[in-house]
């Protein structure tokens, strides 16, 4: 039986550094050496602790839907850290209350939507 493990999430993006160093530091993770415009790597610790590897590649259009596809993150202050993300770059998108969840949809510096969740 063939199986498959997630490895990384690849990302579409105009300046590739950029992009890439916003994540690393939003996840408090390093860039690896040699980032430029066309392509980035956020490193990882342990991929079972700290997630899968994060990639950037340049690509000549930009985004123009929502995304198909989101990273989800957690804090247990979100005040505090949403304040953080846009200090880094990040705009709000949301701020949603369901059912007694609370989580706020924010854009990294290039658009691509993720959440943010209370836990």
């Amino acid at each position: 039986m063939n199986s498959s493990t997630m490895f990384g999430i690849s990302f579409d993006t105009h300046d590739a550094a950029m992009v890439a160093q916003f994540w690393a530091t939003a996840l408090g993770r390093q860039l690896a050496e040699g980032a430029d415009a066309h392509n980035a790597l956020v490193l990882t610790g342990d991929i079972t602790s700290t997630g899968p590897r994060l990639a950037f590649h340049q690509v000549p259009e930009g985004k123009t839907v929502k995304n198909r596809i989101h990273l989800d993150l957690t804090t247990t202050d979100l005040d505090s850290e949403t304040d953080r993300l846009q200090r880094l770059g990040a705009t709000i998108v949301r701020d949603v209350s369901e059912n007694g969840n609370h989580w706020i949809t924010l854009a990294d510096p290039e658009g691509n939507e993720f959440d943010l969740i209370s836990i």
